[in-house]
């Protein structure tokens, strides 16, 4: 943990940034969480999670599906084209508080930067 900025965390997964790396761009958001790890810039994060909400928004499940955690009937386009995630309801209600609280996170510390700085 001592290389790494955490931002936000929930029981799904952690969003954090790398406080310095030879390979990794510093300023994109680490999300890791199952057993995925998306390495993303702020501007893909709100993309992401204007997926997030299109998906929550058409999502049409059964009864069956809606109380099954096992089943992963929801698809959710990352912001890169050739990955999708394949998610359960709760699993993508966990994905939109951990993209959702992230995204809180880093506005709420840019602007109170931005206080201190004036």
């Amino acid at each position: 943990m001592q290389d790494i900025n955490p931002i936000y965390h929930n029981p799904f997964g952690i969003a954090f940034q790398w406080k310095r790396s030879t390979t990794k761009d510093i300023k994109k958001i680490q999300m890791v969480f199952r057993d995925t790890g998306l390495l993303l810039s702020k501007h893909e994060l709100v993309q992401f999670s204007k997926n997030i909400k299109c998906t929550m928004d058409n999502a049409s499940l059964c009864t069956d599906c809606q109380q099954n955690e096992a089943c992963k009937a929801l698809l959710l386009n990352t912001p890169a084209p050739q990955v999708t995630l394949a998610l359960s309801q709760k699993e993508l209600d966990a994905m939109h508080d951990l993209v959702e609280g992230t995204l809180f996170q880093l506005n709420l510390d840019n602007f109170l930067g931005g206080l201190c700085e004036k």
